[in-house]
């Protein structure tokens, strides 16, 4: 049985799969634009690494120590897909994604090291043992995602900062926020990843595109008329 969130993505590669779905604008003039088959694209090839390299199966739990970004979109994403919960309030994990592997407190089964620029191949600088390069590993793992074994639709996705949690079944309609049909949602980075998760999974689950900013990134007009940002 599929979950909502496998039908999204379904969504973002199969219908109008060329459409930019997550634009990102970060420190240095940096923009990035994936289209719904980019993103599906990185987050399989994500899934793969945590179903293939990490043996990592549904009702497991991984740590999100990232910011806003648009590589912790595709971690979320894969990390739903595979079947597994996301912690993001710092809670015991079986996997811990962090974009700082030096303040690394706990045991994890691994620790996953997120270079956030763009354009890095590989981690900028020496790895604790054991700690896993993403830049540098994900690239090799396939672009398609079959799942060893399929979520169970009523696991846990997400445990809110309200306390509320969020099945795998649920996660679209209740932690998804509501938004326009093919709205182009402008979502500051600032905001905290928790947000930016709930609206980009509401705009796209009607249609629509994020563009992601980072908090040094100033939302001039020239940038919303570049981007074309409208709806709500």
């Amino acid at each position: 049985m599929g979950t909502p969130l496998s039908e999204l993505m379904s969504t973002l590669r199969s219908g109008n799969s060329t459409a930019p779905r997550l634009t990102w604008y970060g420190p240095d003039d940096e923009r990035v634009e994936l289209s719904g088959r980019v993103l599906d694209n990185w987050v399989a090839k994500t899934s793969n690494l945590l179903q293939d390299e990490l043996d990592a199966t549904p009702g497991m739990r991984l740590r999100m120590d990232l910011p806003a970004h648009w590589k912790s979109m595709v971690w979320a994403l894969a990390a739903w897909q595979v079947g597994l919960q996301t912690v993001l309030d710092g809670g015991t994990a079986d996997y811990l994604a962090t974009a700082d592997p030096e303040a690394v407190e706990g045991k994890y089964d691994a620790v996953i090291a997120v270079a956030l620029p763009a354009l890095a191949m590989r981690w900028p600088g020496a790895l604790a043992a054991g700690c896993l390069d993403y830049a540098a590993e994900v690239r090799s793992h396939g672009d398609v995602f079959m799942a060893h074994a399929e979520p169970d639709p009523a696991g846990c996705a997400l445990v809110a900062g309200d306390g509320r949690t969020h099945s795998h079944q649920d996660l679209l309609s209740s932690f998804a926020a509501r938004h326009d049909e093919g709205v182009r949602l402008h979502v500051p980075a600032g905001n905290g990843l928790e947000g930016a998760l709930s609206n980009a999974l509401g705009a796209w689950q009607h249609g629509g595109s994020v563009v992601m900013t980072h908090p040094k990134v100033e939302l001039t007009d020239k940038l919303l008329t570049a981007e074309r940002i409208h709806g709500s």
